[in-house]
Formats: structure tokens, sequence, C-alpha cells
């Protein structure tokens, strides 16, 4: 039988499953795709947290619905997301490293010379839906770093674990792991 974990989040209240990770952690999967109203309701939440900033970032996939929305409500014209694979529109693209919690493999996190110059001299937020081991913001910070932005906030929905005790990230819950 699946287990969930009652997760409330900018007055909603959600279900999420209950997903093994390894034989002594498990994590409530947290999936924002397809959710209108939690995207929406979230993005309202994280925005009136957020520094003042010239553009946001984001690794692909989850978050994506995430940072066009907060585009969307702050009035911000462009965002930037750093894709998993380079793209054949890219040009001259620089590249870094990650390995996520949920990823079973390393990855690497790809941004073209576009969106350096979007980012270079701005101030940036880099924006998650779950900050767990804190290495996909860390590879995205790297991206902004190299194309010469300056990092002033690092928001997520939620905070998973350890992550939910660090001072340098907004979030709106804390979202617990479960081990064995």
């Amino acid at each position: 039988m699946q287990e969930y974990y009652r997760l409330n989040v900018a007055g909603l209240q959600r279900n999420l499953p209950i997903c093994k990770i390894n034989e002594h952690l498990s994590i409530a999967a947290f999936v924002i795709f397809g959710d209108v109203d939690l995207t929406v309701k979230s993005a309202e939440a994280l925005k009136e947290k957020l520094p003042p900033h010239d553009i946001m970032i984001t690794a692909e996939a989850k978050s994506i619905p995430l940072i066009h929305e907060l585009a969307r409500q702050t009035g911000a014209n462009t965002y930037v997301i750093a894709r998993k694979v380079p793209k054949l529109y890219m040009v001259n693209p620089i590249s870094v490293p990650v390995h996520s919690i949920t990823t079973a493999k390393e990855q690497r996190l790809y941004i073209d010379e576009t969106d350096v110059e979007r980012m270079r001299g701005k101030r940036v937020v880099i924006v998650d839906d779950v900050i767990s081991t804190g290495e996909s913001m860390k590879a995205v910070e790297e991206l902004v770093k190299e194309a010469g932005g300056n990092v002033v906030g690092r928001a997520a929905i939620l905070a998973e674990g350890d992550a939910a005790d660090r001072d340098d990230i907004i979030f709106l819950e804390k979202l617990p792991v479960f081990t064995k």
C-alpha cells in the first residue's frame, strides 16, 4: 500500500507519495507539473519573499512552471533555464556538472551565450521547486558566476531535510525525509 505525506503549502493541501531512494532513505515526491493551483499559489507566496533582482534562473525541468509563473506575476519579461543537454539552437554553450538526489547519475547543466548576456552584471535569483542536498542549486550558481552574474537569492517552494536549516535560502515550507 502506498504511503503519503500530507503537505500544507501556500494555503493548499496535497498528499505526496513517499518514494524509496535507497534501503535507508525515502522522500515525499513533490511534483508541480500539471498542478496549476499549486504553481500559482506557491509563486504568489514566494514572490513576496524574493530580494530585488534583474533576472531568474532555474535548472530543467520540474521547476519550469514555477519560474514561468514567478516571471509572469512579477512582470519579468525573461528568465533562464539551465538545460540538461545542449540544444542545436544553443550558441557557444557553457556547462557544469550536477548530481541530484533524484537522479541516478551525474548530469550536466548548459546555458548559451544569450543566457550569459542576460545574466552578465545582473542580480540573479536561482529558483527551484525543492532544495534538498543543494547540489542542483550549487551547479546553477556556478553557471551564474561563470556568466558574470551576481546571485542575490536562492528560492524554492520546499526545503527538504537538512536544507530547512540553511539560512541562505528562501522557502515556503519544510519537507521531511524518511529514514529507516
